[in-house]
């Protein structure tokens, strides 16, 4: 089985290229800076540049250009306006009182932008890569409960990088967590691929045997269809605690110890429940409804009949 498995994650990863990540991670922006005077221009570019090694300040202070553009400058991906100045139609706004609204603001309306930012400003690291972790959490939590229900794969999972012919979800899960590795990579200014990332990739492929065996166990041992929120909850406690010992790795130069992950794991996982009993309701309201209406009966008998996931005739 274990072979079989490894078969599996090894078609899946297959069909990830890394190749857009990098090329994403090596693109530099021209992101241009418009203030009513020098002193607010200084303000803007400090809070671009903060706390950057001098090799990657010098690199990314050549990304910011000052306002106005000299006549056939190439055209900017990026303008970015200080509070000072009026008329910034839809850019994004600098407040110097608040630093993390503004760059919600910038991810939220520019994603496309979100490795290049991270990797030369560090005000926008830590953000996009939560942003990555909590989005791979949860594709992989919709994944785990929509692989429960026949009628919903492939309507309501469209991931752009999904393949159908998957011949298990612990090969996509995998897959999926490979890809938010090469994410944080980038965005942590790091080398991106298979050969750079070699430890990281064997660790995501060898915590994925253990995930897989915990949710069957779980599955196995819970009635109610509540196995069914409970594997799903494996699947979003497994993904986010891995994104985060990545980025603490990449972040401080080594990983969690086994009881700060434990830890995290405790909280994801009831997080993950959550999570997933919202996904349920949304996707089977009906199936969402007999799991709640069991759990609060206080019902824990395991002769009982588990609820069958099948949408009803």
């Amino acid at each position: 089985m274990i072979l079989d498995g490894l078969a599996n994650i090894k078609k899946a990863i297959g069909t990830l290229n890394p190749h857009e990540i990098r090329e994403a991670s090596d693109r530099s922006l021209r992101v241009v800076l418009h203030a009513p005077n020098g002193e607010a221009f200084n303000r803007l570019e400090q809070f671009f540049l903060q706390d950057l090694s001098p090799a990657r300040r010098r690199n990314s202070a050549m990304q910011l250009i000052r306002a106005p553009l000299s006549p056939g400058a190439p055209p900017a991906d990026l303008h970015v306006y200080d509070e000072g100045v009026s008329g910034v139609g839809e850019w994004p706004v600098f407040h110097p009182g608040h630093p993390r609204q503004f760059v919600h603001q910038t991810l939220n309306r520019f994603p496309q932008f979100g490795v290049p930012l991270a990797k030369s400003f560090l005000p926008f690291r830590k953000p996009f890569v939560e942003r990555v972790i909590t989005k791979t959490a949860r594709e992989n939590t919709m994944f785990s409960i929509a692989t429960a229900l026949p009628d919903i794969v492939p309507n309501v999972i469209e991931l752009p990088w999904a393949v159908a012919e998957f011949a298990s979800d612990t090969a996509f899960l995998t897959m999926n967590q490979v890809r938010m590795a090469f994410l944080i990579a980038a965005a942590s200014d790091r080398e991106v691929g298979y050969m750079h990332q070699k430890s990281e990739v064997a660790m995501v492929i060898g915590s994925a045997f253990g995930w897989r065996a915990l949710a069957r166990q779980l599955i196995g041992k819970i009635p109610f269809g509540g196995g069914l929120i409970a594997k799903a909850a494996v699947a979003y406690a497994g993904t986010k605690v891995l994104g985060l010992s990545l980025d603490h790795y990449y972040s401080i130069g080594f990983t969690y110890t086994r009881e700060e992950r434990d830890r995290l794991y405790a909280d994801a996982f009831q997080q993950g429940k959550q999570i997933a009993l919202k996904m349920l309701k949304f996707l089977r309201p009906d199936l969402a409804a007999k799991f709640s209406e069991n759990a609060r009966s206080g019902v824990r008998h395991s002769s009982v009949q588990a609820i069958d996931v099948r949408r009803p005739a």
